[in-house]
């Protein structure tokens, strides 16, 4: 038998003279099995099995092998802290051997931080009361149901924005950057600029209004390149040619600095831009053009023209029938004179450049004034009190994560309980997801209509943070529930398949794709009804035959379209149904790899394994729920109702509420918490601090439409 460690961890220390939020008090580790692998470039290290996500002071078994080592890293939830470090198990078995085979170390952790590691080595599997890290019953449960004692957290892929061609996204530079458009420094934390994917260009979030160049891609002849010659009649190129720098020089396309002693990038004979040898072919022929100031001349033009079509539908407008007893009150075409902002520039051949070369200030206006929200984004709000996080005591916190932080809440008028999320603004911005936050405060608000969606009573904000007000369900969800009981039997599996569908249907019925059901947003409320929760994963206005393609979702549950990059509708969310399903009936997830890639390959190509133990019927839906054809599963194609897994369901008397649960939570009090994991119950409740300089320079304007009340909240506050 092989030699194999048990190892904990059990405290985290961090130097106390960091400045550092409040949330490293709460860090998680993570750990990696490597192994070495002899490749022609030399040993190289490959993890072979699942990353390990041990809770403190708890343990887990690793066998010694020649070349395995253990990476550790620590993390904390808002990814601010992320401290590491590698220990070679033969080595640690050495020196547990030396101590009686019990070790207690400090293990110290780079850039800061230190953890508490004990390790005791052992020869034989029998001298532990539980499995092993090597035993057959140990990897059965490594690759099946150790999956569901682990809460997986979704990806959601970065949101682009395409501007003349480029596609930006929000990045972090972690060495000083310089704008390509401004040539001004790019400052602050987290993500801090634009970088196009394609051409690498770097920007300032401000100045993406002032990019005139197309993008080049990775060749200066590229076919977008071609048509900005067109368009512009703009064809400059630059004279570049090899320079030694004798003092610090950035690159003026991709901002950052031109290293190396001696001949360390490209200047332009003509204007004396510097480049990276490897951004030559990606630099816009605009020799000697100031793109900002370029495109403030652009926008003053655009100015002009719209005032020049003003003046002309005024013309108009007077040469038609005057109002009697008004003499000369203008008549202006509905669109022009009322509405400066929409008007179309008048004959814009004859101006010398392309009119979609201009800032996009002019179209922003536009759309800011004629994009309307959804029919149910928000209730009538005039004559509704406001709210603020003073109206409440916070006393327990319920979760946490990069967003931010959800509470156990009190209001102090009614003493009624609710559950409110506080998101940080800054994270929001830094990580462009104020349009998916509004999506989420819609979504919640229309979730009135339906009894299975979590509903919202009220929003608001202050400078840091944004609020939602929503009902306490302290049923917890299946994600805690399933632990415990390993699956669910098929009565109350096909009970809570039956809410969640009617949920589902809801949700396409407004147009919405939901994009992220799993076992964690699933709650259960006091009597044992389900509720789906978070919605920030959702996608709006997808009737009919529209499509979308944005990468996210939790792993486990992902479509094979969406792995493919294939356009998508609802049909992901009948995928994602069916590993839920597959879950809660057989205690496992039904796809496994030993990391994402293998993951998504099972995805793709595998087909569950299904006990023989399974009823045919759900077997049955199952399989025609994993349908790879999207236009052909379960869901999409057919009534899903009347599957005969269905068959002893009352669907009217179900969608009213009236079947009874078949299983109702043990709670003590409408406070009661004992439903949720114990990670954060037992941490202080506070809001996190915020960076007064980062919050200073938040544009309050991106969420002026979040603060609303539903009229079911003033009921209560009136109690």
């Amino acid at each position: 038998m092989s030699p194999f460690l048990r190892i904990g961890f059990s405290n985290f220390e961090i130097d106390p003279g960091l400045a550092y939020h409040e949330e490293v008090l709460n860090p998680y580790c993570a750990v990696y099995m490597k192994e070495a692998i002899d490749t022609e470039k030399g040993q190289v290290y490959k993890q072979k099995k699942p990353t390990m996500y041990p809770p403190w002071s708890s343990t887990f078994d690793a066998h010694i092998h020649r070349g395995r080592i253990m990476h550790v890293m620590v993390k904390d939830r808002t990814a601010e802290l992320k401290s590491e470090a590698t220990v070679a198990l033969d080595s640690l078995a050495t020196r547990c051997k030396k101590e009686n085979g019990k070790l207690e170390i400090w293990l110290e952790l780079k850039p800061q931080g230190r953890v508490l590691m004990e390790a005791r080595y052992y020869l034989e599997k029998s001298d532990t009361p539980g499995q092993t890290e090597g035993d057959p019953e140990s990897e059965r449960e490594r690759e099946g149901l150790f999956a569901l004692h682990q809460r997986r957290g979704a990806i959601k892929q970065a949101k682009i924005h395409v501007v003349k061609c480029h596609e930006f996204s929000a990045t972090f530079f972690p060495q000083p950057t310089f704008c390509s458009v401004c040539k001004e420094f790019v400052w602050g934390l987290n993500k801090q600029g634009y970088q196009c994917r394609q051409c690498n260009a770097a920007i300032h979030k401000k100045c993406i209004d002032k990019v005139i160049a197309k993008c080049t891609g990775s060749a200066i002849n590229s076919k977008e390149t071609m048509i900005h010659k067109e368009r512009f009649k703009i064809d400059m190129p630059h004279r570049f040619r090899v320079y030694n720098y004798k003092s610090p020089t950035f690159c003026e396309h991709c901002g950052t600095l031109l290293w190396g002693l001696a001949r360390q990038g490209l200047k332009c004979e003509e204007c004396s831009m510097n480049v990276h040898h490897k951004c030559q072919k990606k630099v816009a022929n605009l020799c000697g053009i100031n793109q900002k100031l370029m495109a403030e001349a652009l926008a003053t033009i655009e100015s002009k023209q719209q005032a020049r079509s003003t003046k002309d539908s005024d013309i108009i407008s007077r040469e038609g029938p005057v109002g009697v007893g008004q003499p000369g009150m203008l008549r202006a075409p509905s669109g022009l004179a009322g509405s400066p902002a929409t008007a179309t520039p008048a004959n814009k051949d004859m101006q010398g450049v392309s009119w979609e070369a201009p800032t996009d200030v002019g179209r922003l206006a536009t759309e800011a004034l004629t994009n309307e929200e959804p029919l149910y984004a928000v209730p009538k709000k005039d004559h509704h009190p406001k709210f603020t996080i003073d109206d409440f005591i916070l006393h327990k916190m319920l979760g946490k994560g990069s967003f931010g932080k959800v509470f156990l809440a009190e209001l102090k008028k009614s003493g009624q309980f609710f559950a409110v999320k506080a998101l940080k603004k800054d994270v929001v911005l830094m990580d462009d997801d104020v349009e998916c936050t509004m999506v989420e405060r819609r979504v919640l608000s229309l979730a009135w209509e339906n009894p299975f969606l979590t509903h919202l009573y009220c929003t608001f904000q202050t400078k840091e943070n944004l609020f939602f007000v929503m009902e306490y369900l302290n049923g917890g969800d299946l994600m805690f529930h399933i632990q415990s009981c390993h699956k669910f039997d098929s009565h109350r599996a096909t009970f809570y398949a039956a809410e969640i569908i009617c949920g589902l249907q809801f949700l396409h019925s407004k147009g919405i794709i939901y994009r992220d059901l799993k076992l964690d947003n699933v709650l259960l409320d006091s009597e044992g009804h389900i509720k789906i929760a978070d919605f920030g994963m959702c996608k709006e206005n997808m009737q009919d035959e529209s499509r979308t393609s944005t990468f996210c979702g939790t792993p486990d549950y992902i479509a094979p379209e969406i792995l493919l990059g294939q356009k998508y509708n609802s049909s992901v969310d009948w995928w994602s149904f069916g590993v839920l399903l597959y879950e809660m009936l057989i205690g496992q997830s039904p796809f496994h790899g030993r990391d994402e890639e293998e993951l998504f390959q099972s995805i793709r190509t595998d087909n569950p394994v299904y006990p023989r133990w399974l009823t045919k019927d759900a077997k049955d839906i199952l399989v025609k729920l994993f349908v790879r054809e999207p236009e052909e599963r379960l869901g999409v194609k057919g009534n899903i109702r009347q599957h005969k897994f269905f068959s002893n369901t009352d669907w009217d008397a179900l969608e009213q509420r009236q079947v009874p649960a078949p299983f109702k939570p043990t709670i003590t009090s409408p406070s009661d918490c004992s439903n949720f994991d114990k990670e954060f119950i037992n941490e202080k409740p506070r809001l996190s601090c915020a960076d007064r300089t980062l919050i200073s320079s938040v544009d309050q304007t991106m969420f002026r439409n979040f603060s609303f009340v539903n009229p079911g909240m003033n009921r209560i506050a009136a109690r």
